[in-house]
């Protein structure tokens, strides 16, 4: 009897609410998915800064951790299945029995008496075939996936960030040019006017000037818009729907530098898509397998120890101890096809996949290399552009030292310095774009830094 009460006394207090709360830990996010390091290459102080609010406030990083930890606690739902259970369940009943009852040759008249049951069942499913862990197995690997779509997250966002801040940097410096160019405009509107009132232009030169004008203010007017679109969107990651964006300014950019352009093909195997595509083959391959052992037939050892009487004063005497156990053997006989149907719809899923995965491949090898290419493209671009920004400067300082002799008027200058501040904003969009492409390779890569990214392979 003492024993009885110390299984029961044991039971409460393991499976008590009390006992079995845990602590509520926050879900983890992954710093290291960050990848600071790399970001940290580009020398921009208010880059880093705002990847760590981006890291601690972003929305969509605090639920792909949450997503983690939701398939954590599925893993171990399914490892619970692989360990015998274990409940207590009362009873309390009160027979009714009618007149005239007979068990052979003996007649119970009619009566009623209450019935106190108070059970411990004890239920094992033996793993003989390995079912149970082959689940446990296919829940990891699932596990595994949602992690590296974590993964994924944190590149994704820390790329389409940084590539938005700098088309926000580049958008100020445009707005910078747009409006000297603009007072360059009005200076010309002014000085063509004065020539048309003296008669040494035509009308038609002059409307051409003032046409030019409003041209060059609606285009400020989308250069402003762009800039507010980014400022919006940056604080969407930021999770900061009115702050200022820190920010650095465009002359104090530079470009990353001596970035390998040759690379190992297993590159690909840095990427989270790819690596996503691999477990899911083995979550599948573990399900066809459970598919073939549910023919097989099952054995559960089961037990109970308890009290039953029909006598609340005698429940807990020693004549009111009850046990039994024994072994449980269970196979469908018919099941209309179901299980066939199950393995094989397994089967076609696990070739799906495999044809997933060589796409994926193909993917992967094909953004690597676009990426590669749109990288050396930009990097020549830009160099194109400093040349061709270069000429136009000696243009303009030869324009001005014509003016200085007399051998220019003031309208050649201001179009030679209109013409200069045309080419350099193209330089800034080459400069950015080479910026974005680097980011893009990055990307492309699987969130590895460049620069050690061949010393990884």
């Amino acid at each position: 009897m003492k024993k009885f009460y110390i299984i029961l006394l044991t039971y409460l207090l393991l499976f008590s609410p009390a006992f079995a709360r845990g602590k509520n830990s926050e879900p983890q996010k992954h710093i290291e998915y960050m990848n600071l390091e790399w970001w940290e290459n580009f020398g921009d102080e208010n880059l880093s800064n705002n990847l760590l609010k981006l890291y601690e406030n972003n929305y969509d990083l605090k639920n792909t951790a949450l997503k983690v930890k939701e398939n954590e606690q599925i893993v171990k739902m399914q490892f619970a299945n692989e360990l015998p259970t274990l409940s207590l369940s009362g009873d309390l009943s009160r027979d009714l029995r009618g007149p005239m009852q007979q068990y052979g040759n003996m007649r119970i008249p009619n009566y009623s008496q209450y019935n106190y049951l108070l059970p411990i069942t004890a239920a094992y499913e033996i793993d003989i075939w390995g079912a149970n862990r082959l689940k446990t197995k296919s829940a990891k690997e699932q596990l595994e996936i949602i992690k590296q779509a974590e993964r994924a997250t944190y590149i994704a966002l820390t790329s389409d960030f940084a590539a938005d801040y700098f088309n926000l940097i580049k958008t100020d410096k445009f707005l910078e040019i747009q409006d000297e160019i603009t007072e360059i405009q009005k200076d010309i509107v002014n000085k063509t006017a004065d020539m048309y009132e003296i008669g040494l232009c035509s009308i038609n030169e002059l409307l051409s000037e003032q046409k030019m004008l409003t041209a060059l203010k609606e285009e400020r007017n989308n250069y402003l818009k762009t800039q507010e679109t980014l400022l919006n969107s940056l604080r969407v990651y930021l999770a900061d729907s009115d702050g200022n964006i820190a920010r650095n300014s465009y002359d104090n950019i530079t470009l990353l530098k001596n970035i390998p352009t040759l690379y190992n093909s297993e590159i690909i195997t840095n990427r989270p898509d790819y690596k996503q595509e691999e477990s899911n083959i083995k979550r599948i391959g573990f399900d066809v397998r459970v598919a073939k052992r549910d023919f097989l037939p099952k054995f559960v050892i089961y037990g109970q120890i308890g009290l039953n009487a029909y006598h609340l004063d005698s429940l807990f005497n020693a004549a009111s101890q009850f046990f039994n156990a024994g072994i449980l053997p269970s196979m469908d006989l018919f099941s209309g096809g179901r299980k066939l149907a199950l393995l094989r719809y397994r089967k076609f899923e696990y070739e799906e996949a495999l044809n997933s995965y060589q796409k994926t491949i193909l993917q992967c090898i094909k953004e690597m290399n676009s990426g590669l290419v749109e990288y050396k493209t930009a990097l020549q671009n830009y160099e194109e552009a400093l040349n061709r920004l270069k000429m136009q400067d000696k243009i303009y300082s030869l324009m001005l030292d014509k003016h200085t002799i007399g051998a220019s008027s003031d309208l050649d200058v201001l179009y030679a310095r209109e013409a200069y501040l045309t080419v350099k904003k193209e330089e800034i969009s080459d400069k950015i774009n080479s910026l974005i492409s680097t980011i893009g390779l990055y990307k492309a890569a699987g969130g590895i830094n460049l620069y050690k990214l061949n010393n990884n392979l």
